[in-house]
């Protein structure tokens, strides 16, 4: 019987993700489980919101810029997975407020993510993972790359 029917495999575009979609795709072949593929743009606006200056149409442009290049590096591991388009998804926002979105609209049962060691102002504010993780209301496994 199979535990898992629904896995998300929760990208970063700005990391290898080999390891990550290998664990989520070898779940999910002996689940016989659907897949889904997520990455979510954190909005720059905030970043450049409070130093005085008018960036809104060159962060504007970036981020359309980002959307593009996201939109393509998805476009490319759905072809190569043979994933439908409506399987892979992207979104702009907070990460991990953006990922239990997609597991609740999608009722998934396991989101599969990256998680690196923490240190510095990362093991002060958290990560995604661990956001993710305290949030979650399906299984969250984190595989830890880069080691």
């Amino acid at each position: 019987m199979a535990i898992y029917k629904k896995i998300l495999i929760a990208l970063d575009f700005q990391s290898d993700n080999s390891e990550i979609l290998a664990k989520g795709r070898e779940i999910a072949e002996d689940n016989a489980a659907e897949v889904f593929l997520a990455h979510v743009n954190a909005p720059l606006a905030i970043a450049y919101a409070t130093d005085g200056m008018n960036w809104s149409d060159q962060v504007v442009s970036f981020e359309v810029s980002i959307r593009k290049e996201s939109e393509a590096h998805m476009a490319k591991l759905g072809k190569e997975l043979n994933l439908s388009s409506e399987n892979c998804i992207i979104k702009e926002g907070r990460p991990s407020a953006e990922i239990h979105a997609i597991c609740k609209d999608k009722d998934i049962d396991l989101v599969v993510l990256g998680t690196h060691g923490q240190s510095g102002l990362q093991l002060l504010l958290g990560s995604t993972a661990n956001s993710v993780l305290h949030g979650s209301t399906c299984d969250v496994l984190s595989v830890r790359v880069g080691k």
